[in-house]
């Protein structure tokens, strides 16, 4: 296992990976700009297939919709090139589920997993104050990579036939690299395996547990989760993006930022232009990377891919990356009024001038956009029955989405056409989209394959791909614990 920070580490070791490909090469990525780093990505994929390689590519459609021409070339080449789920007419609402994974595997003997897209941005603009964003991936080399493999192959046939698995280099061929324990989690839409563990985790750390986020607007379990690990003596942290690329996003963060700070959670906001890393840190022996967010979408609906590593080698460099990173930053504390402020610049070496120095980071996809709207609802439902407390910092949140239900009231008494047509339009699309599929599965039924079988089949295949955890009290505690958020449940778990 090797850590890697930043495009200046990942971009590098990628490209001298992909350029030495001699039999194969899985690539995946929620985001591939047609820019100058994504057109060299591509010119280099294009090469590796024409001198015979077997290239296979997964690029999700919301992600890159704008590079979608980058790809021809690439086909055109001799490689693989799929779409993860473009909008259909027989599914209004599939857009939602995004595959957000970053991955890249070649010739079963190195695979990559990060938190990395391939985009300028990675790289940050000089001539316009924007530093490189803040990333992490790791390296990893050794029989895990056919956990790797397998979670490729699993998304490539959902989106056409099945990959040619004879290409693959089968797990008992593939040499030990080392002696590092890891779990390879491939999450997958409702699986919620990644929210498991992550809760699992925050339940057993006793020491430390130190996150980093890029899109932090965790559920109310989470939230609790994290309360109770500092209630019970754990240190623990969160650094997030002082600024983000999403700008609605950072009112969501912020109001999760009281009920953490009450119990005793230190929150720490990067003041570089844009922290994108998604990992964790327990007790300087476990660790965690890779694509998933601390937010519903990610646990929930979308394709992430993450390494559990227990290894307590690899955790301390973890550890001091985060330290570094703290020294980045500015941290977020409680006045003695109980207001949520920055402390002052002499409290933390990174100060408020770094943030005021550096642009933001530019707006973002929609894809990321979309997962707001998860968090969105769940403060407007929180408010609704109570299911959790609300914090002052949320008010300006309600209050806008109160004048946009106000507006949209007036509208209804006023202009009825304004919103009927639309509501019309959606509710014809819907329609037609059911009765097509109502169709479809008739004649399934009558001819074919069961749908009940193929339905069956590939729920096994979702299910088959994580390999088995590195601990069994993990295990254990990830199908026997949901919501662990008292004392009494963090110690059942240990």
């Amino acid at each position: 296992m090797r850590l890697l920070c930043d495009a200046r580490e990942n971009y590098p070791a990628w490209r001298e990976a992909l350029a030495g490909a001699q039999r194969y090469i899985l690539f995946e990525s929620y985001i591939v700009e047609n820019d100058a780093i994504g057109r060299e990505f591509g010119t280099l994929l294009a090469e590796r297939a024409r001198a015979g390689v077997k290239v296979y590519i997964i690029v999700d459609w919301l992600g890159c919709w704008r590079a979608l021409s980058l790809w021809k070339a690439v086909r055109d080449a001799g490689a693989d090139v799929r779409v993860f789920n473009p909008p259909r007419l027989s599914s209004p609402l599939g857009w939602l589920s995004r595959d957000h994974r970053k991955t890249i595997v070649v010739d079963g003997n190195v695979g990559y997993v990060s938190g990395l897209c391939i985009s300028e941005r990675w790289l940050g603009n000089p001539k316009r104050r924007l530093e490189p964003w803040r990333d992490t991936g790791i390296e990893i080399r050794g029989p895990a990579v056919a956990s790797l493999e397998q979670a490729f192959g699993n998304v490539f046939g959902v989106c056409g036939d099945p990959i040619d698995a004879s290409i693959l280099t089968p797990v008992e061929n593939m040499k030990r690299a080392g002696n590092m324990r890891l779990h390879v989690i491939a999450n997958e839409p409702a699986v919620a395996g990644t929210f498991r563990m992550d809760l699992i985790v925050a339940s057993i750390a006793r020491r430390q547990l130190w996150l980093t986020d890029a899109y932090f607007v965790a559920t109310s379990p989470y939230v609790q989760a994290l309360r109770a690990a500092a209630r019970d003596g754990v240190d623990v942290r969160l650094l997030v993006p002082g600024s983000s690329d999403i700008p609605a996003l950072s009112p969501l963060s912020r109001a999760q930022y009281r009920p953490l700070l009450e119990a005793g959670v230190r929150v720490f906001e990067w003041a570089g232009t844009m922290l994108h890393a998604k990992t964790a840190v327990a007790d300087r022996r476990w660790s965690r990377v890779g694509s998933t967010n601390l937010n519903l979408a990610s646990w929930m609906s979308n394709y992430e891919l993450d390494v559990a590593i227990e290894d307590p080698t690899f955790s301390e460099q973890m550890a001091w990356q985060y330290e570094a990173d703290l020294g980045r930053s500015t941290e977020i504390v409680l006045t003695k009024r109980n207001r949520v402020r920055r402390a002052p610049p002499s409290a933390e070496a990174g100060g408020e001038g770094g943030a005021r120095r550096m642009k933001r980071a530019v707006s973002g996809s929609a894809g990321r956009a979309a997962a707001g709207a998860f968090s969105v609802g769940s403060a407007l439902g929180a408010a609704l029955t109570d299911r959790r407390i609300l914090g002052p910092a949320e008010a300006g949140l309600l209050f806008l989405m109160a004048a946009v239900s106000i507006t949209i009231g007036v509208l209804a008494a006023l202009w009825p056409r304004v919103l009927a047509w639309p509501v019309a339009f959606v509710a014809m699309w819907s329609g037609i989209a059911w009765a097509a599929k109502g169709v479809s599965l008739r004649r399934g039924r009558r001819g074919g394959p069961r749908v009940e079988q193929l339905e069956d089949a590939m729920q096994g295949e979702g299910a088959s791909h994580q390999t088995p955890p590195a601990e069994p009290s993990i295990a254990e505690g990830t199908r026997a614990v949901d919501q662990p958020s008292t004392r009494t449940e963090r110690d059942s778990v240990a």
